[in-house]
């Protein structure tokens, strides 16, 4: 599949093509509107600069430890900054995708940061480092402690990101190559928080909940195009080999509050894949056969970001 000209792979991109960690920290940010611009860019400055010092620390002092930092930016947030024009191509202000029982909703977030560590410890120092500097200028509107679930199952109980691309098919969807020059080694990132109705998933029989997900779920084999239903999860969030993400999504969830859910995650060279997802699973395909899922999974959070290089962040640091 990695046909595309690999001309990103001569700049340094961040790690947006590693796959999930046990532990992850995501941090979404919302600038103060009684800060200075001027105080914004200077704090914003030296946290491109702490970005790339922590993944650089990172692979001297635990070089076994998988842990990592991306910072994405948000449309608004790129333009508060006066950040290069023209824009990434596809970054904008993510608009809801609305179906007839459904919506993927959109939120405000000015900087995400996804925090990736097989040691916990390590992920919160991180998270904590940025958030000391981070604190004068914005508020931290989403936080979330992912965790690996058994073999990368959600809480709902089955494996989560089968259809990942895999090798160098995950540097060909998820980074931009010539088709927007400027931007070589880039990535956009989007972000979904879903809330999982776990009391009435249960009451599924696991039968019932294969249909859903057009998978088997202790084996996490897909049903076959005649067995699996039109409205199941993979038939309607797979649009193609041609067209796939990086999805590094990650539970999350308190026992006693019983607020469980998933955070959707994924990097892709082209944001119209993801909008193009989005649809099929919200609007259905044709309109009004939606994602089952969604009866049992509800979006709180809904952000476009777009995660530079290594080599754009180090100009902006400056």
């Amino acid at each position: 599949m990695a046909t595309k000209n690999p001309s990103y792979t001569h700049m340094r991109s961040q790690n947006v093509t590693d796959y999930p960690n046990n532990n992850t920290f995501f941090l979404v940010w919302n600038f103060k509107e009684n800060i200075t611009p001027s105080k914004i860019q200077a704090v914003f400055q030296r946290v491109c600069a702490l970005v790339i010092n922590l993944n650089n620390s990172a692979l001297d002092r635990f070089p076994n430890s998988r842990a990592s930092c991306v910072m994405g930016i948000g449309y608004e947030a790129w333009i508060k900054l006066e950040l290069p024009k023209p824009l990434p191509k596809e970054l904008k202000k993510f608009e809801e995708i609305r179906g007839i029982k459904h919506t993927a909703v959109s939120t405000p977030g000015d900087l995400h940061f996804h925090i990736r560590a097989d040691e916990k410890s390590y992920a919160y120092d991180v998270a904590n480092i940025i958030s000391d500097l981070m604190k004068d200028i914005a508020q931290c509107h989403v936080e979330v402690q992912g965790f690996r679930y058994w073999d990368s199952r959600s809480i709902l109980g089955f494996v989560d990101g089968t259809e990942n691309p895999h090798g160098q098919d995950r540097e060909y969807f998820a980074l931009i190559d010539e088709v927007d020059p400027s931007y070589r080694g880039g990535s956009y990132l989007f972000v979904q928080k879903y809330i999982h109705n776990l009391d009435a998933w249960k009451e599924l029989s696991i039968k019932e909940q294969e249909n859903v997900i057009g998978r088997s779920k202790e084996q996490d084999i897909e049903m076959d195009d005649q067995t699996k239903p039109a409205n199941s999860h993979s038939a309607l969030a797979n649009i193609g080999d041609d067209l796939k993400i990086v999805r590094d999504n990650m539970p999350f969830g308190s026992v006693t509050s019983n607020e469980m859910g998933t955070y959707f995650i994924c990097y892709a060279s082209t944001f119209t894949t993801v909008e193009k997802m989005l649809t099929n699973m919200f609007v259905g395909n044709p309109p009004g056969n939606y994602d089952r899922i969604l009866d049992f999974s509800t979006t709180v959070t809904g952000t476009l970001f777009f995660a530079p290089s290594i080599d754009m962040l180090d100009s902006f640091s400056a």
